[in-house]
């Protein structure tokens, strides 16, 4: 069996309780700075396309669960498309 390759990563430091530390960091001045992302017409457009897919995704998966089509418990996302494209394009 071949040996699992060391991380580069390194591990983080261990409060003497066990818990983990990490450092907090606010984002507060980069968005006072600069509160508005400059985005272009065609990511605008994207962006919008993307939405668009997302809400009629929603759209059909309510009317199969309506229908008894889709099992279990079907939560839509409908009203929250922006959320998710906008997470996107941030990362």
């Amino acid at each position: 069996m071949l040996a699992k390759p060391a991380s580069s990563r390194k591990a983080p430091a261990k409060a003497a309780d066990g818990a983990e530390n990490f450092a907090l960091r606010s984002l507060q001045d980069a968005l006072e700075q600069n509160p508005r992302f400059a985005a272009s017409n065609d990511q605008l457009l994207k962006f919008y396309e993307q939405m668009l897919l997302i809400r009629r995704f929603e759209e059909k998966a309510g009317q199969l669960y309506g229908l008894g089509l889709i099992g279990g418990f079907c939560h839509l996302y409908i009203g929250q498309e922006a959320v998710a494209v906008g997470l996107q394009s941030a990362l």
